[in-house]
């Protein structure tokens, strides 16, 4: 079933059970991963919203959540390659496990802006949790990517915290542009 969101038409890519279902998995994965430390998840807006809430709840063990804001979209359907920074992390994160939780990557750039900014912080480690990977657009490696909900094609998609226009961030589903 085809969606409008503004003035572009959407079909459906993930849907929601599969979403939960991963979620869940990573989940698992990151408590055994960081059950002997007290991470700090980094959660990147707007996007990643409702994957870091989803995903902090199937963690049992001690945490730290925090957000920082970066755009590099703006409202159109591709990636500029200005990045703005417009909330900065305001948790102290030295010798600290920072787990950035992202809601999508695509060319690396913004998240390779992020990862560079904050290792100039003195963490202890920084690893990065991304529901979202488009291999096909990536323009810079990024080793620190560790956690990948779904790989999809080279495709501009909305819902579950994406948007276009900043709408569609509320669809339980994933949907690709038609």
């Amino acid at each position: 079933m085809k969606i409008k969101v503004a003035d572009l038409e959407f079909e459906p890519l993930i849907n929601e059970k599969l979403i939960i279902e991963r979620v869940k998995a990573i989940g698992q994965q990151l408590n055994a991963d960081y059950q002997h430390t007290v991470p700090v998840f980094v959660g990147v807006l707007n996007g990643s919203f409702l994957f870091i809430a989803d995903l902090i709840k199937e963690i049992d063990i001690p945490c730290e959540i925090a957000f920082t804001k970066l755009a590099s979209y703006y409202g159109g359907t591709t990636s500029k390659l200005k990045i703005r920074d417009d909330i900065d992390l305001m948790v102290d994160i030295k010798g600290r496990d920072v787990l950035i939780v992202e809601d999508i990557v695509d060319s690396g750039n913004t998240l390779h802006y992020l990862v560079d900014k904050l290792k100039q912080r003195g963490p202890a480690s920084i690893k990065v949790c991304s529901l979202l990977l488009k291999p096909a657009a990536l323009q810079k490696e990024i080793e620190e990517l560790q956690y990948v909900g779904f790989e999809i094609e080279n495709e501009f998609v909305v819902g579950y915290g994406l948007d276009y226009q900043e709408m569609g961030r509320n669809l339980r589903d994933i949907y690709k542009k038609v």
